[in-house]
């Protein structure tokens, strides 16, 4: 119990010291707020209020129907313009597509002559002109193929191509980026805290003063790593219903309570993955040098960025002994898919029992350096 109390007061004086450091404290408000905020709105990967133009050249209902296809949200209302005026529009980035129809196209079509139909994309808008480009070509073909269907009475395919999205229906990209925001600043603030908590005990001549006190290094690391991971699961909590639902409207499908307990299992791994750091680090910006060879790489290849399926058969295996990978996966099952724990507890093992390694590992180490020092 004694021991207990000595965690308890030390997290409590990390706590003060934390909340006292203006930078700290604006770095993690900063970090699941406006950062979580930007990341979700400024990175779009889907087609939205494209703008086109359209040259019609044959003035056909074929070319009338391919003109009033383009529709909102995905294109802005289309703008016939002459053809000698397409470089001059693009050049000046007035449209991002301009659809040229030839004349004389709607009676090739009808003759089977498969004429060719241009679309013109500015790709100094990549994302928009690479979707926009496969949407316009669709929706051409659809729109020729009903109109041959009505022309000569022939019936359209009878097998049609219907895509369902689970989880995220108009595949919206700030549902994806603003929760894997905060999954990955949860790694990122975790080591740097706790690292610089220990760091900052060194560089001002404190730790000294912590150790001539009857306290043991274990209750030390236990109360830099209770206190620091406290900071962040209140952190994640408040990121999520207040900047993730209210403010992003991004629904939740599974339980956040849940969520947060398999938040704080892992925070005894990335916290325990900061002192051992800060136990090797002896400046600031040491500690900073680490945290790039060590979290950088550990976040990008935890599946987050990319699926694991899309790696290497060995890196994919390989990135298992990682507890960010099991962290990424249950995240993902519970915020994205409503999982419970009867299907998430495997990763709430692995992660459990490889945080226990890493702490046990980082506690080691801590003792050994502290008694070195």
């Amino acid at each position: 119990m004694r021991s207990l109390s000595n965690i308890f007061w030390l997290g409590t004086k990390e706590l003060r010291s934390f909340f006292s450091d203006w930078v700290l404290l604006g770095f993690v408000v900063y970090s699941f707020s406006l950062a979580v905020i930007s990341q979700a709105q400024s990175n779009s990967q889907e087609l939205y209020h494209a703008s086109i133009g359209i040259v019609d050249e044959d003035h056909s209902e074929l070319s009338r129907r391919i003109t009033h296809a383009f529709l909102m949200p995905y294109f802005k209302p289309p703008v016939l313009i002459a053809q000698s005026d397409v470089e001059h529009l693009m050049n000046n980035g007035r449209y991002t597509f301009v659809v040229d129809i030839p004349p004389n196209f709607q009676r090739d079509v009808l003759a089977g002559r498969q004429p060719g139909l241009q679309i013109n994309a500015d790709a100094t808008a990549m994302v928009q002109a690479g979707l926009g480009s496969g949407y316009a070509q669709e929706i051409i073909d659809d729109e020729i193929e009903q109109f041959l269907s009505h022309a000569e009475s022939t019936p359209l395919s009878p097998v049609n191509l219907a895509i369902r999205i689970a989880f995220n229906p108009n595949v919206t990209t700030a549902w994806f980026t603003s929760v894997m925001g905060i999954i990955s600043n949860v790694t990122m603030l975790a080591i740097i805290l706790a690292g610089a908590a220990l760091v900052r005990e060194r560089e001002h001549g404190t730790m000294d003063h912590l150790m001539v006190m009857p306290l043991s290094p274990f209750e030390i690391a236990m109360s830099k790593i209770w206190a620091n991971g406290f900071v962040i699961a209140v952190a994640v909590a408040l990121a999520l219903y207040l900047v993730v639902r209210l403010l992003l409207k991004v629904p939740i499908a599974g339980s956040i309570p849940l969520f947060l307990f398999g938040v704080m299992l892992y925070l005894f791994f990335a916290t325990a993955i900061g002192l051992f750091l800060g136990t090797v680090a002896r400046s600031m910006p040491q500690l900073g040098l680490l945290y790039m060879l060590v979290a950088v790489p550990m976040n990008i290849l935890s599946g987050s960025a990319t699926p694991l399926e899309s790696m290497p058969p060995w890196l994919a295996g390989a990135m298992q002994v990682s507890p960010s990978t099991h962290f990424v996966s249950f995240a993902q099952s519970i915020l994205y898919r409503g999982a419970g724990l009867d299907v998430v507890w495997p990763q709430f093992v692995a992660v459990a029992g490889i945080g226990a390694l890493f702490l046990a590992l980082s506690l080691w180490r801590f003792r050994a350096a502290v008694g070195q020092g």
